[in-house]
């Protein structure tokens, strides 16, 4: 019988794996839900491109992307992929053949949470009461080739003409979840340590819209 130590079982993918991406834009309704899965996943496929990872099935007000324990909608959805038995072989998945996969945020997730920065709260800016923010929130396995929507714009080289009609198609595909008069404004990346960052994203469309 030998004495020597087994190694460990393989225990990743790490949240460090995964970067969190998401759609920002304009509603009147800003959580939304839909059963559509198979949408979720074109949305995905149209915004995020040929990169692995998981689409989030909802849209949130930015106050309900963290929770009161500081938890973030991200985390969740890596949380609920790490306990999936099987989450080996779909990681490899994700990164071999570039697989996505839609995951069902917890209802938990409807709470509001004011964070310290209030400023998309009515009371300080009252034009976020009737233009709503609202986020389309995905989790994407790294990869140094470009997202498809960054990809659209350098292919676009500025040429607001150009991409039109990718910006078009975003907006037609969020409709099953997120209809008129809801419009995307725009993609980014979603920092925990400066979660600000996405609440100015919001600001800097604020004079447009007085």
């Amino acid at each position: 019988m030998s004495d020597t130590i087994p190694p460990a079982s393989p225990t990743g993918p790490s949240l460090d794996d995964f970067a969190s991406f998401y759609l920002y834009g304009l509603t009147n309704q800003p959580y939304q839900q839909s059963t559509d899965l198979g949408k979720f996943g074109e949305l995905y496929n149209l915004v995020i491109g040929n990169h692995g990872g998981l689409g989030i099935a909802s849209t949130f007000h930015p106050y309900q992307l963290v929770n009161q324990v500081g938890v973030t909608v991200w985390y969740a959805a890596y949380a609920q992929f790490y306990t999936q038995p099987n989450r080996l072989e779909l990681f490899a998945e994700m990164t071999v053949e570039k697989a996505s996969f839609v995951t069902v945020p917890p209802a938990s997730f409807a709470e509001f949470h004011v964070w310290p920065d209030t400023r998309l709260t009515t009371d300080e800016n009252p034009i976020f009461g009737r233009f709503v923010p609202f986020v389309i929130p995905f989790l994407v396995r790294k990869d140094p080739e470009l997202l498809r929507w960054d990809a659209e714009f350098a292919a676009a080289e500025g040429d607001n003409r150009r991409i039109r009609p990718y910006l078009d198609a975003v907006n037609a595909a969020i409709k099953f979840v997120q209809p008129a008069p809801a419009f995307v404004l725009g993609f980014g990346e979603f920092d925990e340590q400066q979660p600000e960052l996405l609440v100015e994203k919001f600001l800097s469309c604020r004079d447009m819209l007085l």
